[in-house]
């Protein structure tokens, strides 16, 4: 053990942490990078905050928010450090100043989703066409990731049962996706076209014109195009709308006609997070605070709730 390089923990780490279906596409090379540089200084031995902030200032970036950034990445693996050898020291992650917020989204109105449906419509030959429409409209009815929607097989989608089975969701995870019957004849009528290339259960639902696997890079480059034809005006933090929106808006006005309804919130927010695979019920807990619209919402039932508190005390 003496012996062990950080590197090599690091890779262990990182093994350890796919099998239990962590990704860590992009945090991997940041834990490497970590690794490195402290077997290079030549340290042995608990980690200590100051050879972690030399790290994460180690860039060509002046930036507190990249430093703050490159700190975030590695805090989970300092920290299981810390669990094993009781003594690696752990920074704050406001120790460059407090982190940036998670970016809002764009929340499509009800008009934006009909016209990108109507545009993909007029996508030049019959399969393409129907593809995208099905698929733009399936992502905007069910809040599924574009990757779990364009690896579904013919086996997976059950219009007899009205569900879908996503099999390639974070971590791994397996789901079932109740379908409503509007939805279910759209996939059905989708299926009509697609019936010109072969389809067997194995066969990939949404296809392209060969038969294969719809790339995604292809789909998005559909999608830029029929965004930069309807002219949208981004709403959100990001420079324009993007695909991933549709997921954030299926759940934004799920939870907000909730709230209107006065819905059991807390058990509403469980079964939104199950339903659109959040690895955790914190992710969905997000949207009440995240989102200017449900922001509004949960005002205006907390003021009649301070309305009431105080008609009760005067009452007493």
């Amino acid at each position: 053990m003496c012996n062990e390089t950080w590197q090599s923990r690091a890779e262990e780490y990182i093994d350890d942490s796919r099998r239990l279906g962590y990704a860590l596409t992009t945090t991997s090379a940041y834990l490497l990078s970590f690794a490195r540089f402290v077997d290079q200084r030549g340290h042995s031995g608990a980690l200590t905050s100051d050879i972690i902030l030399d790290w994460a200032q180690s860039t060509d970036s002046k930036k507190p928010t990249t430093w703050t950034k490159r700190l975030i990445n590695i805090r989970r693996f300092i920290s299981h450090c810390s669990r094993v050898d009781g003594k690696s020291e752990v920074p704050r992650v406001d120790v460059f100043g407090r982190p940036k917020g998670r970016p809002t989204p764009h929340i499509y109105t009800e008009l934006e989703i009909s016209e990108l449906l109507a545009a993909a419509r007029e996508l030049p030959g019959t399969l393409p066409s129907a593809t995208y429409e099905t698929l733009f409209g399936l992502l905007a009815s069910t809040g599924l990731r574009l990757s779990e929607a364009l690896h579904l097989r013919c086996s997976d989608v059950d219009l007899r049962s009205g569900r879908l089975i996503v099999r390639q969701g974070k971590l791994g995870k397996s789901r079932l996706v109740p379908l409503h019957a509007t939805v279910c004849e759209v996939l059905s009528r989708y299926l009509g076209v697609r019936q010109q290339l072969p389809l067997t259960s194995e066969s990939y639902f949404f296809v392209s014109q060969t038969g294969g696997l719809l790339p995604r890079r292809t789909v998005e480059g559909v999608f830029i195009r029929l965004r930069t034809k309807l002219g949208w005006a981004p709403r959100g933090n990001w420079r324009a709308p993007r695909i991933h929106d549709l997921r954030h808006t299926f759940i934004c006005r799920r939870v907000t006609q909730w709230h209107k309804e006065g819905a059991d919130i807390d058990n509403a927010m469980l079964y939104v997070s199950t339903y659109v695979g959040h690895v955790a019920v914190t992710y969905t807990y997000w949207y009440l605070t995240g989102i200017p619209e449900l922001m509004t919402v949960v005002g205006q039932r907390f003021e009649a709730f301070a309305e009431s508190a105080r008609g009760a005390e005067n009452a007493e």
